[in-house]
Protein backbone atom coordinates (compact mmCIF):
# COMPACT_ATOMS: atom_id res chain seq x y z
CA UNK A 1 0.00 0.00 0.00
CA UNK A 2 1.51 3.36 -0.97
CA UNK A 3 1.14 6.71 0.78
CA UNK A 4 -1.52 7.91 -1.65
CA UNK A 5 -3.67 4.87 -0.86
CA UNK A 6 -3.20 5.45 2.88
CA UNK A 7 -4.23 9.11 2.53
CA UNK A 8 -7.30 8.25 0.47
CA UNK A 9 -8.31 5.58 3.02
CA UNK A 10 -7.87 8.08 5.86
CA UNK A 11 -9.96 10.71 4.07
CA UNK A 12 -12.70 8.18 3.29
CA UNK A 13 -12.74 7.12 6.94
CA UNK A 14 -13.22 10.77 7.91
CA UNK A 15 -9.70 11.31 9.18
CA UNK A 16 -7.04 13.68 8.02
CA UNK A 17 -3.82 12.75 6.35
CA UNK A 18 -0.60 14.68 6.68
CA UNK A 19 1.98 13.15 4.34
CA UNK A 20 4.75 15.42 5.64
CA UNK A 21 4.34 13.97 9.15
CA UNK A 22 4.31 10.44 7.78
CA UNK A 23 7.48 11.08 5.78
CA UNK A 24 9.45 12.73 8.60
CA UNK A 25 13.06 11.66 8.89
CA UNK A 26 16.01 12.51 11.11
CA UNK A 27 17.30 14.72 8.27
CA UNK A 28 14.22 16.96 8.76
CA UNK A 29 15.82 18.36 11.93
CA UNK A 30 18.92 20.43 12.57
CA UNK A 31 20.83 21.76 15.55
CA UNK A 32 22.03 25.37 15.49
CA UNK A 33 24.01 27.37 18.05
CA UNK A 34 22.08 29.86 20.15
CA UNK A 35 25.30 31.91 20.32
CA UNK A 36 28.23 30.75 18.19
CA UNK A 37 30.83 32.89 20.02
CA UNK A 38 31.49 32.19 23.72
CA UNK A 39 34.23 33.27 26.11
CA UNK A 40 36.80 30.60 26.89
CA UNK A 41 36.96 29.48 30.49
CA UNK A 42 36.18 26.86 33.10
CA UNK A 43 32.48 27.56 33.44
CA UNK A 44 31.13 28.09 29.92
CA UNK A 45 27.55 27.52 28.81
CA UNK A 46 26.97 26.34 25.24
CA UNK A 47 23.41 26.07 23.98
CA UNK A 48 21.82 24.71 20.82
CA UNK A 49 18.37 25.01 19.33
CA UNK A 50 16.81 21.94 17.69
CA UNK A 51 14.78 23.04 14.66
CA UNK A 52 12.23 21.17 12.56
CA UNK A 53 13.34 22.23 9.07
CA UNK A 54 9.85 21.61 7.64
CA UNK A 55 8.15 24.12 9.95
CA UNK A 56 11.17 26.21 11.04
CA UNK A 57 9.96 25.85 14.65
CA UNK A 58 11.94 24.69 17.69
CA UNK A 59 11.49 21.06 18.71
CA UNK A 60 10.25 20.78 22.29
CA UNK A 61 11.00 17.96 24.72
CA UNK A 62 13.66 16.14 22.72
CA UNK A 63 15.71 13.72 24.81
CA UNK A 64 19.43 14.33 24.45
CA UNK A 65 21.09 10.92 24.46
CA UNK A 66 24.69 11.71 23.54
CA UNK A 67 27.00 14.73 23.59
CA UNK A 68 30.69 15.35 23.03
CA UNK A 69 32.73 18.53 22.57
CA UNK A 70 36.20 18.60 21.00
CA UNK A 71 38.48 21.22 19.55
CA UNK A 72 37.98 21.49 15.81
CA UNK A 73 40.71 20.23 13.44
CA UNK A 74 42.14 23.76 13.20
CA UNK A 75 42.87 23.54 16.92
CA UNK A 76 43.93 20.49 18.90
CA UNK A 77 41.58 17.76 17.66
CA UNK A 78 42.58 15.43 20.50
CA UNK A 79 41.43 17.95 23.15
CA UNK A 80 38.04 17.06 24.58
CA UNK A 81 35.99 18.59 27.40
CA UNK A 82 33.18 17.19 29.56
CA UNK A 83 29.61 18.44 29.21
CA UNK A 84 27.02 18.73 31.98
CA UNK A 85 23.37 19.15 30.94
CA UNK A 86 21.61 22.26 32.25
CA UNK A 87 17.89 22.98 32.51
CA UNK A 88 16.47 24.15 29.20
CA UNK A 89 16.64 27.97 29.23
CA UNK A 90 13.70 28.20 26.82
CA UNK A 91 11.54 25.75 24.85
CA UNK A 92 13.52 23.96 22.15
CA UNK A 93 16.91 25.08 23.53
CA UNK A 94 19.30 22.56 25.06
CA UNK A 95 22.17 23.92 27.18
CA UNK A 96 25.34 22.43 28.63
CA UNK A 97 28.06 23.56 31.02
CA UNK A 98 31.61 22.83 29.84
CA UNK A 99 35.22 23.92 30.08
CA UNK A 100 36.69 25.51 26.97
CA UNK A 101 40.28 25.91 28.12
CA UNK A 102 41.67 27.25 24.85
CA UNK A 103 40.44 29.83 22.42
CA UNK A 104 39.50 28.63 18.95
CA UNK A 105 36.92 26.35 17.43
CA UNK A 106 35.08 23.68 19.40
CA UNK A 107 32.78 21.09 17.82
CA UNK A 108 29.73 19.86 19.72
CA UNK A 109 28.49 16.47 18.48
CA UNK A 110 24.96 15.79 19.70
CA UNK A 111 22.29 13.11 19.33
CA UNK A 112 18.65 13.30 20.39
CA UNK A 113 15.43 11.37 20.30
CA UNK A 114 12.45 13.36 19.04
CA UNK A 115 8.94 12.27 20.02
CA UNK A 116 7.33 10.36 17.16
CA UNK A 117 10.59 10.10 15.19
CA UNK A 118 11.97 6.54 14.97
CA UNK A 119 15.46 7.65 13.91
CA UNK A 120 17.98 9.34 16.16
CA UNK A 121 18.56 12.98 15.22
CA UNK A 122 22.25 13.88 15.14
CA UNK A 123 24.13 17.08 14.53
CA UNK A 124 27.45 18.89 14.79
CA UNK A 125 27.59 22.51 15.94
CA UNK A 126 30.70 24.69 15.98
CA UNK A 127 31.40 27.22 18.74
CA UNK A 128 34.23 29.77 18.73
CA UNK A 129 35.87 30.32 22.12
CA UNK A 130 37.27 33.85 22.40
CA UNK A 131 39.56 35.43 25.02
Amino acid sequence: MNIKSICIAALVAGGACQPSAMLAAASDYSFEPVTAHVKKGDDVTVAVRLIDKRTHKPVLNAVIIQTRIDMTPEGMASMMSKLKPLPNPEPGVYAFKTELSMQGGWLLSIAAKVQGEPETVTGKVTFKATP
